[in-house]
């Protein structure tokens, strides 16, 4: 059994036992291995304009705000975006600060055909630490996988 194999089934568990609304939840980590194991795999980053260009993102995501700054509204083409971007047989995994908005734009995309959408759990900068700032203690940056400023 591959290595990408055993995370999906993991990922798989995860959804189930949280009975959530997509095909499975990711660790960052766990992300990255599907990026380099699988063929037909996209990583979807659904935090803002500002977000991307401030924080930072991954090399080679597709970038679609799930909303958009600064009023923080549902992108009402974010499904017609998505649509044009990745195609619905791939494995795609949703990317957002903490693991919130790309948890609903998983459940959308599910909603909507795409059977292998995943979230990825703590999301780019993760949970606050004890002096309140993001991306120290959990999350894609905390894991010091590949990532570029904007």
């Amino acid at each position: 059994m591959s290595h990408a194999t055993t995370i999906l089934q993991h990922a798989y568990a995860r959804a189930e036992a949280s009975n959530l609304a997509y095909r499975g939840a990711l660790t960052p980590a766990e992300a990255v291995v599907l990026l380099a194991e699988l063929p037909n795999v996209k990583l979807v980053d659904v935090r803002t304009h500002a977000e991307w260009q401030f924080v930072g993102f991954v090399p080679e995501s597709e970038m679609i705000e799930w909303k958009t700054y600064p009023k923080m509204e549902t992108n009402p083409n974010f499904l017609t975006s998505l649509q044009g971007a990745v195609d619905p047989d791939a494995v795609v995994m949703f990317l957002c600060r903490t693991g919130a908005r790309s948890h609903d734009a998983a459940a959308l995309a599910f909603a909507n055909g795409y059977s292998q959408a995943f979230n990825i759990l703590e999301g780019f900068e993760g949970d606050k630490n004890t002096a309140g700032q993001r991306g120290q203690v959990n999350g894609w940056k905390a894991a010091g996988l590949l990532w570029t400023q904007g």
